[in-house]
């Protein structure tokens, strides 16, 4: 079983660290605000795995997986809400001068609820944990604590990467706050969210 065990991690790992949308969110955030603001982030888009998680454990998932409505639904507004990100990343980099202020409460919330959004309103994750997780679920173990298990360790996972990718980013962002730096850097995450989003809007289920 610890054998089956270790070869998931080793797979759920290596889907962890393949750029997509939770990294491109947490660079933004890194850039903008900070280590602890890409933090907050990270355990958003943490949650929103456990979110897809708990739904999958309880059969919720294979129902949006299986229902082209409810997938087409889902995907538009993830879509839609990456796009939203996209631009407004276009929109600040109008700006010349750098964002330096010290995050607010309210902007902590933010960065908190922009990754639980992007990750909640992301199908795939459904469609992964529905049709990936029983191939790997280890033999002598219920279905559902064995899903539960390896949604725990895909969550734990994320937040390990996103947190050190966070952590590196944010020791640049001196770099990153010169102007120039900063207005390319805007635009380049801007269209690499627009793409993001254009793509999944694009993928069949």
């Amino acid at each position: 079983m610890w054998t089956q065990i270790l070869t998931a991690a080793g797979v759920l790992a290596l889907l962890t660290v393949v750029p997509g949308p939770d990294m491109a969110v947490v660079t933004k955030r890194a850039i903008a605000s900070g280590r602890a603001e890409a933090l907050r982030s990270a355990a958003g888009i943490t949650t929103g795995l456990l979110v897809w998680g708990v739904c999958t454990v309880v059969g919720l998932a294979a129902i949006l997986a299986a229902s082209a409505e409810a997938y087409f639904v889902v995907k538009i507004l993830g879509a839609g809400y990456l796009a939203f990100l996209g631009l407004q990343a276009l929109w600040q980099s109008r700006r010349s001068a750098p964002r330096t202020a010290e995050p607010t409460a309210k902007g902590s919330g933010r960065a908190y609820l922009t990754g639980l959004t992007t990750n909640v309103l992301n199908p795939k994750i459904a469609v992964f944990y529905t049709g990936l997780l029983p191939t790997l679920t280890p033999d002598g173990m219920p279905a559902a604590a064995g899903m539960a298990l390896l949604v725990l360790l895909h969550a734990a996972l994320s937040l390990t990467w996103l947190g050190a990718y966070a952590y590196l980013v944010s020791r640049a962002r001196s770099v990153f706050e010169r102007p120039r730096v900063r207005r390319l850097l805007d635009r380049v995450t801007g269209v690499v969210l627009i793409g993001f989003g254009a793509r999944v809007a694009m993928e069949a289920n």
